[in-house]
């Protein structure tokens, strides 16, 4: 999940007291709205459900192997044995995606692989299949709510402060 700017500072006074006690109004009001504001999260698209029929899960075993792939669907369709319709009625059917959703989640999770291991964004957005870094760009940040290069760049540091003293805030 992405964690917007108000929670992640909730969570940083929450960490800076080391041990939160519910007996304490103040620290309980804390937890409470904490606990309110993480209930409300967005999930992260960061799932890949996968087609079962032999077809849709044919392109979906093209795609997976290059993300970037730059064939329409009608040709990868039929690569697969299957119209161009019938694999988009199936990927929304078993995926509960449309198919041109399910590529761009497919991109974007290869996306992050590449961030997570240091890749420049530039790299990134042509190997995951854009034409452009600024096309990526926008596709990240309406999906993830934040930019590449600031997806990981604040990820680390807020991840390694609440895993330092994390464990005692919470027990």
């Amino acid at each position: 999940m992405n964690i917007p700017p108000l929670l992640r500072e909730l969570i940083l006074e929450a960490v800076s007291r080391e041990m939160l006690h519910p007996s304490v109004p103040a620290e309980a009001r804390l937890i409470s709205v904490i606990l309110d504001q993480i209930e409300v999260l967005p999930a992260a698209p960061l799932q890949l459900p996968m087609p079962r029929d032999s077809r849709a899960l044919k392109v979906a075993a093209i795609l997976k192997a290059n993300p970037a792939e730059p064939r329409p669907l009608a040709q990868i369709a039929k690569q697969a044995g299957a119209s161009p319709r019938t694999i988009e009625r199936l990927f929304r059917a078993e995926t509960n995606m449309a198919f041109r959703k399910w590529r761009q989640r497919l991109r974007l999770l290869h996306a992050l692989r590449l961030l997570a291991a240091g890749e420049p964004v530039t790299n990134v957005a042509l190997e995951a299949g854009y034409d452009s870094t600024s096309a990526f760009i926008a596709m990240f940040r309406r999906e993830l709510g934040i930019s590449p290069s600031r997806y990981h760049a604040h990820e680390p540091a807020s991840i390694r402060r609440v895993e330092r003293k994390g464990e005692a805030a919470w027990r």
